[in-house]
């Protein structure tokens, strides 16, 4: 293969690519990516065998079609370095030769043939989502997974896909978050009866291929033990989480006793310094929810107090619990701004609902 690429395009679309790569030696050939070259297309393809992904590159001139592997790190280190708009890249299963006006690299090549493919999207039957609205859900929710395996499948999130509705839910078992939306079943596609548990990198690797575009459409495909999803650019391959997803509707409050209108800015803001004196033996910021007013304060061991007062428009009883900050944070940050909150509270001992709209809850267990 041989082309000519515009350097800060190619850089972006393998950085992008490369969060397919494996963190860990599986085999030495996926290090790389692979690259396909034919008339007027170049597709740079990346897995880690779990997730994969299928890259279209604009802003290339093809002068001979082929298929080659390139180097990721050494490359990606490359196009960062280089100041020239436009280079070459030529590539065989011998070398690839990288050149601009006034460098030239030269590396080893490997045979193309022996890095693994997977399936493209050619599925008859799918959920069709707008790339803003799915963008959102999955910034909502990816955030509130586990990152180890344990009794339940969570280190991924679940999708429920039905008719006209999409429904996102990850948890840790210590929070959980809930995001719907709408889409558009095409071919009778649903996941009814399946456990659809995306891994948090194939998450990741989709968001981040996504764009605040309610004109761009996605395809999902959800397979027994795999997902493919179709952007404008790319088709990302990701294998299931293995086991169950914990039921998350058994553990949604039947029944609330105080709701609290919260305005996320200044909640948010008492939230981050009233956590200042928080530390790692001490993870723990009381709430006392009184007449008008919202106090927080928290007590590190070594660290000293903070007490944190703000206005509340609240007229039902005085209430207190406790929470871990940073659960409040991590949820405040991936919300508008101007976003108005309705706070559920049963008791100090009971799970803690956050509802944003008719489209996601937050719920958090209490520090007891």
């Amino acid at each position: 293969m041989k082309a000519l690429c515009h350097r800060e395009g190619l850089l972006a679309a393998c950085q992008l690519a490369s969060v397919a790569i494996p963190s860990k030696d599986v085999r030495p050939i996926l290090k790389n990516l692979k690259a396909i070259v034919d008339e007027g297309r170049c597709t740079l393809v990346a897995t880690d065998l779990e997730v994969g992904i299928k890259l279209d590159v604009q802003g290339l001139t093809i002068q001979e079609p082929g298929e080659a592997i390139l180097p990721a790190a050494r490359l990606i280190a490359i196009l960062r370095e280089a100041r020239d708009n436009e280079l070459s890249i030529e590539a065989d299963a011998n070398s690839c030769l990288v050149k601009g006006s006034t460098f030239e690299y030269e590396m080893p090549g490997e045979d193309p043939q022996q890095f693994p493919d997977f399936p493209g999207f050619t599925e008859e039957r799918y959920h069709e989502i707008s790339a803003g609205s799915l963008r959102e859900m999955i910034r909502r929710t990816v955030f509130a997974t586990a990152e180890e395996a344990a009794r339940y499948s969570m280190t991924g999130v679940l999708w429920e896909l039905e008719g006209d509705k999409a429904r996102l839910v990850a948890t840790d078992g210590r929070r959980l978050a809930l995001a719907e939306g709408l889409a558009t079943s095409v071919g009778g596609h649903a996941t009814k009866g399946q456990s659809s548990v995306v891994p948090t990198k194939a998450m990741g690797l989709l968001e981040r291929n996504l764009q605040d575009d309610a004109e761009e459409i996605i395809r999902i495909c959800f397979r027994p033990n795999d997902v493919l999803f179709r952007t404008g650019r790319a088709v990302i391959y990701s294998r299931l989480v293995e086991g169950r997803f914990p039921d998350y509707r058994a553990v949604m409050p039947k029944k609330k006793t105080e709701t609290i209108t919260l305005e996320l800015q200044p909640f948010l803001a008492a939230v981050r310094q009233a956590a200042i004196m928080t530390d790692n033996d001490n993870k723990r910021v009381t709430f006392k929810f009184a007449k008008e007013k919202l106090t927080l304060q928290a007590q590190g061991a070594n660290t000293g107090r903070s007490k944190i007062e703000m206005p509340l428009t609240h007229d039902g009883k005085t209430m207190e619990i406790n929470f871990n900050p940073e659960y409040l944070i991590e949820m405040l940050r991936v919300l508008p701004p101007e976003t108005t909150l309705q706070l559920e509270l049963i008791d100090a001992g009971s799970p803690a609902l956050f509802r944003c709209g008719d489209n996601y809850v937050y719920l958090v267990m209490p520090l007891t």
